[in-house]
């Protein structure tokens, strides 16, 4: 299980609410105050949380507990909730290369651009990607559940036109390449 962390930022009176039944939680407690948040590297922390009782647009991802004093089995609701829904969103983001592919939303992003994908597309992106090179039998078998000595051209048709997405989207001309080995991500 991945070890969950709630950071309290600037409420001092939350954290030490939280503080006191802390035993009770499945994750660990800190607080972090407008001076020492800087210096923490969030990355380093797989499966986090950051809550306070106000807003501050210098803390991105924050959730905004503002109606307190709240009946503690809420908090502690709002707290599992949020950790649920970071633990989805965590799971369902897989890097490829420069990209980053969403499978919820099935689209890829690339810094402020974004494209829509189709099931077979993420699918195809994931098994390429997961393989040193993906042979054209492989992808066959395994994306689209052919049989090996089934003569089709229906790998090499969503690969063309994939590569013409990622070029109109991202000026990508080399996002999948081929070469006597297979497919790659390059």
């Amino acid at each position: 299980m991945i070890k969950k962390t709630l950071f309290v930022y600037n409420s001092l009176s939350l954290f030490n609410i939280l503080n006191e039944i802390k035993e009770n939680f499945y994750f660990e407690l800190k607080y972090i105050d407008t001076k020492n948040h800087k210096k923490i590297n969030f990355e380093q922390y797989k499966n986090y949380l950051i809550i306070s009782t106000n807003f501050d647009e210098k803390i991105k991802n924050c959730t905004i507990i503002d109606n307190l004093p709240a009946k503690i089995i809420k908090l502690v609701e709002i707290i599992n909730l949020n950790f649920l829904k970071k633990q989805f969103q965590n799971q369902s983001e897989h890097k490829i290369k420069k990209y980053t592919l969403d499978l919820n939303s099935r689209k890829i992003y690339l810094d402020n651009k974004s494209l829509n994908l189709t099931e077979k597309e993420s699918d195809l992106i994931l098994f390429i990607n997961s393989h040193k090179r993906a042979d054209l039998k492989k992808i066959q078998k395994i994306v689209w559940g052919h049989s090996n000595d089934l003569e089709t051209h229906t790998v090499e048709t969503h690969i063309y036109r994939l590569r013409k997405k990622m070029i109109k989207a991202f000026e990508d001309h080399s996002f999948i390449k081929h070469d006597q080995d297979g497919y790659f991500i390059n």
